[in-house]
């Protein structure tokens, strides 16, 4: 019952173009097609269904962590159609499981509608780059997309280390080792630390959760190598307090100080339901210029919003200003722009504006949309 379930499912997810599977007991299984939670018209899962399913696809060692702490995560491919993230864990003393799919095709920046600084942030020699934004946000495929546009452009050796790992990349003209946590290496700061006894030139850490990995990670970028990263913020300014934030007290300037001369960027993104149907993604790009190096430094972080603001020319976008041109570009509603806004009073003013055909200042107004032109990858 179970397997051959299974399999129809993973097919019809993947022909529907699904996000995510839920299987939960005493209720059909649950597709999340564009954002949306959409009940199947099968039978009602009960008890020993979600336990077979699980049993189905769970390896060995996860089912006895399933066991032990009531939850386990893992990867794996379905055929060559695609790859699923899975979720297993406990829930009212019953199996529940969350499968996400994680597509085979990278997609280009041109297709993400990344700001064009991407592109060339990814070419630099060293430093950190972080990708941000709440869980379902897109972070994954956007570093999939930076690690095989240096795999196609550049010869360099790339490291990533995932848990699980999501996209699988193909040696291009870059040499790719993956290595996943809890099967290839205990713990990401261990990982880190081992990467840079293995000649690289890129290192993916798939998740900055804690002191020691951000620590190492840091470390990493200060000694010639880039470092992709992510990290649960929204919006650039909260990244960087957050990373501080971890530090005691008595290590946050001198954690000021190495963050300052190791981050060259940071992305922050968040998806959106698109008219029409699929998702479209908003982008917060920070490009850490002299002057803004100086403003982390200096514990002036608040300062950040408006420096991106003003630095445009150096392909810096807010979050905002990227979901006011999706809505004037008629790709989303106000209502999901402004749900993901960092200043919902704001944009709304601006739409109410707009819409009365009425801008603060014209000349402004034509700046802004150019540069965030500039900067969509366009």
């Amino acid at each position: 019952m179970g397997t051959i379930l299974i399999d129809k499912l993973l097919q019809a997810c993947c022909k529907q173009g699904a996000s995510d599977i839920h299987l939960t007991v005493g209720q059909p299984p649950v597709f999340r097609l564009h954002g949306r939670m959409r009940k199947l018209e099968t039978k009602v899962l009960e008890s020993e269904d979600t336990v077979a399913l699980m049993k189905s696809i769970t390896p060995d060692r996860c089912q006895l962590e399933l066991q032990e702490v009531g939850g386990t995560d893992f990867g794996f491919a379905f055929g060559d159609l695609a790859r699923f993230r899975v979720s297993v864990f406990k829930q009212r003393g019953n199996v529940a499981m969350v499968l996400r799919q994680i597509p085979n095709t990278m997609l280009t920046f041109e297709q993400l509608g990344t700001p064009a600084a991407v592109a060339k942030l990814c070419m630099r020699p060293r430093g950190l780059f972080l990708v941000t934004g709440p869980t379902g946000s897109g972070k994954s495929t956007t570093l999939a997309s930076m690690i095989n546009y240096i795999n196609e452009n550049v010869d360099h050796h790339i490291i990533t280390i995932e848990d699980p790992i999501e996209f699988y990349h193909n040696h291009k003209k870059s040499t790719v080792n993956q290595r996943e946590v809890g099967t290839d290496v205990p713990k990401f700061s261990e990982a880190i630390r081992r990467a840079l006894r293995q000649d690289p030139d890129v290192i993916l850490v798939g998740e900055m959760r804690d002191l020691e990995t951000i620590e190492t990670a840091i470390t990493a970028a200060e000694t010639g190598h880039v470092v992709f990263g992510t990290l649960h913020t929204t919006g650039a300014q909260g990244t960087v307090n957050r990373i501080i934030d971890v530090f005691p007290t008595n290590q946050q300037d001198q954690i000021r100080t190495q963050l300052s001369t190791s981050i060259i960027g940071i992305l922050s993104q968040a998806l959106l339901p698109k008219i029409g149907g699929g998702r479209v993604a908003a982008y917060e790009m920070l490009v850490v210029t002299p002057g803004i190096a100086n403003l982390i430094r200096e514990n002036k972080t608040f300062r950040i919003t408006s420096a991106i603001q003003t630095g445009a020319k150096q392909g810096m976008v807010l979050l905002d200003d990227s979901l006011f041109n999706l809505w004037r570009e008629e790709k989303v509603t106000v209502e999901d722009a402004l749900a993901k806004a960092h200043n919902p009073e704001d944009l709304a003013k601006r739409i109410a504006n707009a819409r009365r055909g009425i801008f603060d200042d014209e000349d402004d107004v034509g700046e802004a949309a150019r540069s965030s032109e500039g900067g969509g990858g366009h």
